[in-house]
């Protein structure tokens, strides 16, 4: 709700700040934080932070002794400002009051401070307030005389009100705990805000809204007048809302054919109540968001929330921006990805952000900031949760009522949840008395206890981990690392056992190596030198020169499996939604690159916004296929499917499809006869079966399928008929590393195949890259990021391949252990390239070449001497065979540098 003033005083600029009752005082600028202007004291290894180090290994392993050094002091947990405040903070000014101000009381307006504020004006002490959501009001006595008086703020940003030192309205991990005011900075008489409260409901079947308010104090006037602005600039005729004491309501026809707000026709009207020469103005949509068994209802149109968590991360400030083209810049960047949902994670947004919200068709999902027991979720020390009888408890709830009462008339403010992943032994019973308490306040939106749990009878939606590809503790028992690659699972099973809509929790985590090429885009106070502590360890392992194809083949990978955690949740009939975690990077807790966007939501080179949208939009076309790989003796076979959430059906609509080649080639194509497409889904669209066996195999395809404007496609392998494939006469095949060093020495080739068994056991790898990440998460399973490798080079002349891992690599690295080559010569690079975890930087590999004294050593930890049980792994594992003997047996193999025995032997246990 915005407020339009008819005069106003800013105090904006040059203030002076003490800080902690210190006598000194030094010039500040507000709005703004002391961070950003480097007031504070300096970072050092005893810094009290506000968030949990959840790997302490920082302040004693000996790897990070050179970054505890105070010249060189470089923190691993995230962005680290150059100084840092955390306490009372007195900012003082002087201004002068104009003489027709006088007599009458004057509202000061802080938009955003950062803490609990209390205020004095010429030392008599105004009160308190502790919002971090809402502006802070003061109300200055009316008997000032004009001229000069000074004015005192003091903001306090210790955590008065315990809402978890994690929560990302308050939390190191994120914005950090910044101390200062931004946003609007004013004073204004009184009687220019006479209309204290202005409410609006939208009833979208009848075309009408509810408008009700409230007066700050008496007047004479017998009614508060109602000026309706339409989205076009068409105003309506006004209507009086007659006077109840200080309250007024009214009920205005807009017309059955107003415009009806939703993502595809963010309409907004203005609301204008005037009374004695007075104004207040506010913002609304004509639309309601209902609930019809699992599914949300938007203006009676099956709506599924495709989302992504804004977790307060403002690099370039430290802060949150307080203008609305900033805010159209970030969503418009989510919405161009195919997304119409945001979750504010543990905070609440400024004005300008529901205002963009508003413009570009967004769904919001606010929180009450707090995120009151989130070290014991993750099973360290356990504060109080919520519930306990503290502060918080009444503190949140009156947060609640602040939020709904700032911003409540918002369009794009669909969803309110009162923070995030709560404990405590008396939570639940906590969050029944919240969600009872709001339900009945606004019924304007919809109201869930909690993100991630509980399951409360009071939810009117779920936000839970369930639905998603890897939970918490999983490691390589995921379906991404446990199960062959197929595009058939979805969550169906978890949807039909509840009775409402059900929204997936921080879906993905998917990692990417940290974009280290980002350095210098940050220009701000607070700086990566957690990335420089990365590319130090990654120069001393003799690999400095890779980092940017790391974080692009990682990326790759990482994309990937974006796309089969999304595409899984548009497969689910009766999803409500999901909220990835995240479309952008995490600065915080150790350190969480899941991004496909950085930190400051730009693109990081391996997928474009306009890829997401084949996979993530409102409408998708899906193929379900029971596997990715093929004989040439088999036939493909395909459901295919279209997930619609659109403005409208899609009538007598055709589906064309294609299985194409790497050159762009059909080499098969049809059409499904056309049909209308409902609104939802998925709806299926049909089968198509084709006959791989005149098909030059092997070869990576791609099964392209188009439907209106629509496109998707997915990677396929194709493999000659499994067949025996002698053993080239000229290469030796061994498991034995004797064996193999006596071969060498006669000057033979060799192919050594040592066991997983008989290698160290100390790099979990996967075939997906790593979740979260392994400082917060303590070590969990995997510890890579997939694979780096040359797909132009011969050893895949019969295997094609990407730079990067694929899904055919499955059958592979499920079958292998990684080889630690860091006692190996700088120069030699593996032919097949592990990318190893950003903390560790190991060099390592899954295929390595080399000279042993007058012998050609050709090294893999893959298994491809055994035989495995299931038969497509035979395929892919034998095709790969094939291609690697070839190779070794060629002329192409000529590997250098040489390396002596005794270093083959340190690669085994």
């Amino acid at each position: 709700m915005s407020t339009a003033p008819t005069e106003t005083l800013s105090l904006a600029g040059p203030w002076t700040v003490s800080l902690d009752n210190q006598r000194r005082s030094v010039p500040v600028t507000l709005p703004g934080s002391l961070d950003r202007q480097c007031i504070g004291f300096p970072v050092t290894i005893d810094t009290a932070w506000t968030g949990t180090i959840f790997d302490r290994s920082y302040f004693d392993a000996p790897a990070y002794a050179p970054y505890r050094e105070p010249d060189n002091l470089k923190i691993p947990f995230w962005l680290q400002p150059t100084t840092r405040f955390v306490g009372v903070a007195r900012y003082e000014r002087e201004f002068t009051l104009p003489p027709d101000w006088t007599g009458q009381p004057l509202r000061l307006h802080l938009e955003r401070p950062h803490g609990t504020t209390r205020v004095w004006i010429d030392d008599r002490d105004l009160g308190r307030a502790d919002s971090l959501s809402v502006p802070h009001e003061y109300t200055l006595p009316a008997d000032l005389a004009a001229g000069s008086h000074r004015l005192v703020v003091a903001v306090d940003n210790r955590l008065n009100i315990d809402v978890g030192e994690n929560a990302h309205s308050v939390s190191d991990h994120t914005q950090g705990n910044w101390n200062g005011i931004i946003g609007r900075l004013e004073l204004r008489p009184v009687t220019a805000d006479l209309i204290d409260r202005l409410d609006v409901t939208p009833h979208v079947a009848t075309g009408t809204i509810t408008v009700s308010g409230h007066l700050r104090a008496p007047t004479t006037a017998p009614s508060v007048r109602l000026q309706i602005i339409a989205p076009d600039g068409r105003r309506h005729d006004a209507v009086d809302a007659p006077l109840d004491g200080l309250a007024f309501s009214a009920r205005i026809e807009l017309g059955p054919d107003a415009s009806r707000w939703s993502e595809f026709n963010p309409s907004v009207f203005q609301l204008l109540a005037s009374v004695d020469a007075t104004e207040r103005t506010t913002s609304f949509g004509l639309r309601e968001l209902t609930v019809e068994g699992t599914q949300f209802l938007l203006n009676g149109q099956p709506t599924f929330l495709r989302g992504t968590l804004d977790c307060a991360i403002f690099p370039d400030t430290g802060h949150p921006p307080t203008d609305v083209e900033s805010w159209r810049v970030i969503l418009g960047r989510i919405k161009a990805c195919g997304l119409n949902h945001v979750r504010f994670h543990s905070w609440c947004p400024p004005e300008a952000a529901f205002t963009a919200g508003d413009e570009l068709g967004l769904y919001f999902q606010v929180e009450c900031a707090v995120w009151p027991n989130a070290v014991a979720v993750l099973a360290f020390n356990s504060p109080a949760g919520i519930g306990d009888g503290t502060p918080v408890d009444d503190w949140a709830i009156a947060e609640g009522e602040r939020i709904l009462r700032a911003y409540g008339n918002h369009p794009c403010f669909v969803l309110l949840a009162c923070g995030n992943e709560p404990g405590g032994p008396h939570h639940q019973a906590y969050l029944r008395r919240w969600l009872n308490h709001f339900r009945a306040l606004d019924p304007r939106r919809r109201y869930t206890g909690s993100a991630g749990w509980p399951e409360l009878e009071e939810n009117e939606f779920h936000v839970i981990p369930h639905p998603r590809i890897h939970q918490w503790g999983d490691g390589l028992n995921c379906r991404i690392n446990g199960q062959p690659p197929a595009t058939t699972h979805d969550y169906r099973e978890i949807v039909a056992a509840r009775d409402r809509p059900i929204i997936s929790h921080e879906i993905g985590q998917w990692c990417a190596y940290p974009s280290l090429g980002d350095v210098p885009r940050y220009r701000g106070h607070l700086q990566p030198r957690n990335y420089k502590i990365f590319a130090a360890s990654l120069a001393a392992h003799h690999l400095g020169d890779q980092a940017g194809a790391f974080t692009h083949a990682s990326g790759k990978l990482q994309a990937i499996c974006y796309k089969e955690e999304i595409e899984s949740s548009l497969r689910t009939p009766g999803l409500g939604g999901f909220q990835l975690l995240g479309l952008q990077d995490f600065p915080g807790q150790g350190t969480a690159p899941v991004g496909l966007l950085n930190a400051f939501w730009e693109e990081k080179g391996y997928i474009d916004a306009a890829a997401i949208r084949r996979f993530c939009a409102p409408t998708v076309p899906l193929a379900r296929l029971s596997k990715r790989v093929f004989s040439t003796a088999e036939s493909l076979t395909a459901e295919l499917e279209i997930v619609h959430h659109g403005a409208a059906p899609l009538p007598d609509t055709a589906t064309t499809w294609a299985l194409v080649n790497d050159h762009g080639i059909e080499l098969a194509q049809g059409t499904l006869p056309a049909r209308d497409v409902p609104l939802g889904g998925p709806t299926k669209l049909g089968t198509i079966t084709v006959d791989l066996s005149a098909l030059a195999a092997p070869a990576r395809l791609r099964l392209v399928v188009r439907i209106a404007d629509a496109k998707n496609d997915w990677d396929l392998w194709v493999y000659p008929a499994s067949r025996p494939e002698p053993l080239p006469e000229n290469v030796l095949l061994t498991r034995s590393l004797n064996d193999a060093l006596a071969a060498l020495a006669e000057g033979r080739r060799v192919v050594w195949n040592p066991t997983r068994e008989s290698l160290p056991d100390d790099v979990a790898l996967g075939f997906s890259p790593i979740f979260w990440n392994t400082a917060c998460t303590q070590g969990q399973a995997p510890h890579t990021l997939g694979l780096l490798c040359d797909p132009t080079h011969p050893l895949f002349a019969h295997f094609p391949t990407d730079a990067h891992s694929n899904w055919q690599w499955w059958y592979l690295i499920t079958r292998a252990a990684p080889l630690n080559l860091d006692h190996l010569p700088a120069a030699l690079r593996p032919l097949v390239q592990v990318i190893d975890d950003w903390f560790t930087n190991r060099r390592l590999g899954l295929v390595f070449e080399t000279r042993v004294g007058a012998g050609r050593l050709l090294v893999t930890s893959i298994d491809v001497m055994a035989t495995p049980d299931d038969p497509d792994q035979t395929l892919v594992v034998g095709q790969f065979r094939r291609s690697l003997l070839d190779y070794a047996a060629s002329d192409a193999f000529a590997p250098s540098p040489t390396i002596p025995p005794d270093d083959l032997r340190r690669l085994t246990r």
